[in-house]
């Protein structure tokens, strides 16, 4: 039986690729760069999923010991911003690894005919170097990154206009995500939302966002092409 969902899509850190240990690196070598400590992965790991900016602006108020409303308006941002992105095009891709089955899954879905896009916070530059490093970048029939649209998610702009590009209805699509912001983005869509539990979600449990379903791992998505839903 062939799956209902003409249209599967996947938010990216957390999701497809675990990207936390070269973030992290990346975010050190710019903090170092200025005379700042280093932040910890675990604290890295509860920062991701709302853009470069929003980590950028947490690591600083980590470090400096100043609010985020004081480095968000203050103009070392712009300056850190810059160097990291020197940093973390040079660390971007380099000590990322893909999820268990994620492959597999993606081409299982296209084999079946079923669009599949990227819907990420994560700027296109970088976006492009992690997928392209993990030969991912062929699979996909769109990706949307965080500054392709003038919004980012929760706002559902991006789904929407992956949507409207293939001709689908919000419920013959489905959403993959390990956060909140992608509960928040789907639903805001009136998209059916998956979350899986061990990516990015600020440190809490997925499982409080309500999503339409919380899979252990990606291979539950196979049920899509076997059983259909």
């Amino acid at each position: 039986m062939e799956t209902t969902f003409k249209l599967v899509m996947f938010d990216l850190d957390g999701t497809l690729i675990e990207t936390g240990a070269e973030i992290a690196q990346a975010v050190n070598a710019t903090l170092a760069g200025f005379d700042f400590g280093p932040v910890t992965q675990q604290q890295i790991n509860g920062w991701i999923g709302q853009g470069t900016t929003e980590l950028l602006i947490q690591a600083l108020a980590s470090v400096s010991g100043t609010s985020q409303l004081q480095v968000r308006d203050g103009e070392l941002l712009e300056l850190v911003k810059k160097q990291f992105a020197e940093d973390y095009l040079l660390h971007c891709g380099t000590c990322s690894t893909l999820y268990p089955e994620v492959r597999e899954v993606l081409m299982a879905l296209k084999a079946q005919g079923v669009k599949l896009a990227v819907v990420t916070n994560k700027e296109m530059r970088y976006t492009r170097v992690v997928l392209a490093a993990h030969a991912l970048d062929g699979l996909f029939d769109m990706v949307i990154g965080g500054d392709t649209l003038p919004v980012k998610k929760p706002d559902p702009a991006g789904l929407l206009h992956c949507l409207q590009h293939f001709g689908v209805e919000p419920e013959q699509a489905l959403f993959v995500g390990d956060s909140s912001i992608d509960a928040a983005a789907a639903n805001n869509a009136g998209v059916p939302v998956w979350l899986l539990p061990y990516g990015y979600n600020m440190n809490q449990d997925v499982r409080a966002c309500a999503p339409d379903r919380v899979i252990d791992d990606f291979s539950a998505l196979l049920e899509l092409v076997s059983n259909g839903i």
